[in-house]
């Protein structure tokens, strides 16, 4: 779920805990003075954020997460098979951790489950609903930065694989570069095991414009509400309502860009530092790149993940895929 043109700098910085005001103020001044104005994404999820996104994810227009839910319910089994029995399982970006209970409901006696997420307060809620509802299962939510090294509970004797999900296609999120270098981390934590991850395949692109521009307004609201938390937060004065949500599909990039777009003169404080808007004036909120699947595995298999196996909606607008881990 950003100007139109290339970033000068990275637009998906590491994530930080949603309760530092401090790193929100410095990278959010940070953004505001580059050209184009950039905001990372990861800041959309503080509580309100993170329940919007769970919202979107209800909506008729938002494809993704009912065409995953629709691959793991039919294809659950054969995942569970090509993990193995006694797995632990590590979500990276857990949110509601709705579709890993599909997956945990297949497996063959699941031992742990690490999610791990930025969003505390949500995470916590969705990890004591997990605990009431498998109460065999160890449940050890990790309030954390996942795009840098994570200190993860030490494996157990007797444990099978450790095994990463990814689902949503959140991997769209990081640019290039940034995505190969996060797989390659994924790779050294998940050694000797395996990554179910979701990816949404590039299609029709008045498809993916609806999915980013609902008629309900809640994606606008969702992408708003990072302006929201800056006022909250750092007394930023943003006029909130004079920002317009404006999100595209870039075919040469072959991706969905966010921005919210000043419609009038105004400015803003960030700590001390004054940032003046025009009219028209943009930031680059997010970047969803989308995949062929052939480009995906290659992308993958840079840093040295195999492709095993992938499973596909009916309309094929969606990929799952079981990459295993180098040993």
């Amino acid at each position: 779920m950003i100007s139109v043109a290339s970033n000068a700098v990275p637009m998906f910085p590491s994530l930080v805990a949603d309760d530092d005001p401090s790193e929100f103020a410095q990278e959010l001044a940070a953004g505001l003075r580059a050209r184009p104005r950039q905001v990372s994404p990861k800041f959309f999820y503080d509580a309100t954020g993170s329940a919007l996104f769970d919202q979107i994810c209800e909506l008729p227009e938002y494809y993704p997460t009912r065409t995953e839910l629709a691959i793991l319910q039919e294809h659950a089994a054969d995942m569970a098979g090509l993990i193995g029995a006694n797995a632990e399982i590590i979500e990276y970006g857990a949110g509601a951790s709705r579709k890993v209970r599909l997956l945990l409901d297949a497996l063959e006696r699941p031992q742990r489950f690490v999610p791990i997420d930025i969003s505390g307060e949500h995470l916590h809620a969705s990890a004591a609903v997990l605990r009431a509802d498998y109460p065999a299962l160890d449940v050890r939510p990790v309030v954390a930065d996942f795009t840098r090294p994570v200190a993860l509970p030490p494996r157990l004797p007797g444990h099978g694989r450790r095994v990463g999900f990814f689902p949503g296609s959140s991997i769209g999120n990081f640019d290039p570069a940034e995505a190969r270098r996060f797989l390659r981390l994924l790779a050294g934590q998940l050694r000797g095991g395996g990554l179910l991850i979701g990816t949404d395949l590039v299609k029709d692109p008045l498809t993916l414009h609806a999915a980013y521009n609902d008629a309900a307004g809640v994606t606008a609201a969702f992408n708003r509400n990072l302006l929201v938390r800056a006022n909250r937060e750092l007394d930023a004065g943003f006029r909130v309502n004079d920002f317009a949500h404006y999100a595209f599909y870039n075919p040469q990039q072959q991706r969905i860009e966010m921005h919210l777009v000043s419609r009038c003169a105004q400015q803003v404080r960030i700590a001390d530092e004054r940032f003046d808007f025009a009219a028209g004036d943009a930031i680059h909120t997010e970047n969803s790149y989308k995949f062929t699947v052939e480009g995906f595995q290659a992308l993958a298999a840079e840093v040295g993940f195999r492709a095993r196996a992938s499973w596909f909606d009916a309309q094929r607008w969606f990929c799952m895929h079981w990459l295993e881990a180098p040993a």
